[in-house]
């Protein structure tokens, strides 16, 4: 644990509610993608199941660096081809380097930013850490992505973001956590409902396409951990973008989404098995 997690913690009445908070006993997915990409922010449940999942399906790591490298690429493609300057980024994570905000406001230091996640853990360190550049703005809040009114009635969302102009939705490794019994199609609507004409929609999804042997342990592991996990199809993950213009490359392998190393240096789309593309609202 960081320090300003455990300075947030302290705000707790007791070590029971600390435990009932944070659920330590059980994994959470922010603490194992933190975890895979060589964090410090977890627990001996998230390392267990990620371990355990790591065994079923060895590119797990592999998968989890190419999907954060996409998060770049989409951000400075927004921003730089489209002239995107407010995100809304839905199951942000524990907080590392490149998140929307910074590499956002790199390019353009007014761009706003408004973080949404569910886990405590995440919450203290996006207070701590999310600290925005002098003349844009960033913020959190604490909200599930299965209930998108909490999120669209959430006061710091109209304090940060005007929705009369376009708006990036980021749903980034967030969407195969959400299983076809918690409609993940109608959230989504939901969201781009939401926003203006002009906005986007920026996705990563697991696919089993590739290796639906290897992937399919995968999801079994995080399952049998309690994490409801969903490999969809090329098809299922284009249905998200329904009545959308896809923007170039259209739906590709994370790792070949407009990548800045030639071909033959990049990872085998076999071992990272996860869909990104971009949508433009209409």
């Amino acid at each position: 644990m960081t320090g300003s997690a455990g300075s947030w913690m302290t705000t707790f009445r007791s070590e029971e509610d600390q435990r009932a908070a944070l659920q330590t006993d059980r994994p959470h997915p922010a603490r194992m993608y933190d975890y895979y990409l060589g964090g410090k922010d977890h627990f001996p449940a998230d390392r267990a199941a990620a371990d355990r999942a790591e065994q079923g399906w060895p590119n797990v790591r592999v998968a989890t660096r190419e999907n954060r490298r996409f998060l770049g690429r989409a951000v400075r493609t927004l921003v730089q081809d489209y002239g995107v300057r407010q995100f809304l980024d839905v199951g942000t994570g524990i907080p590392t380097a490149g998140n929307t905000h910074e590499v956002a406001q790199s390019i353009d230091p007014q761009a706003r930013v408004v973080y949404v996640d569910n886990d405590p853990i995440v919450l203290a360190h996006a207070r701590a850490l999310l600290v925005s550049s002098t003349e844009g703005r960033t913020r959190y809040i604490d909200a599930d992505l299965r209930r998108p009114e909490a999120i669209l009635g959430a006061p710091e969302l109209s304090e940060v973001l005007d929705l009369s102009q376009p708006v990036a939705l980021m749903l980034v490794a967030i969407l195969h956590f959400v299983p076809d019994s918690e409609d993940p199609y109608g959230t989504v609507r939901k969201l781009t409902a939401a926003l203006p004409a002009g906005s986007f929609l920026a996705m990563t999804h697991l696919t089993g396409d590739l290796d639906p042997v290897e992937t399919g342990r995968l999801v079994e592991s995080y399952r049998t951990s309690g994490v409801p996990l969903a490999a969809r199809s090329r098809d299922e993950f284009a249905a998200f973008f329904d009545g959308m213009e896809l923007v170039e490359p259209g739906i590709e392998i994370v790792s070949r989404w407009r990548p800045e190393q030639p071909a033959d240096r990049l990872p085998d789309p076999v071992h990272v098995s996860v869909y990104g593309g971009i949508g433009r609202v209409r």
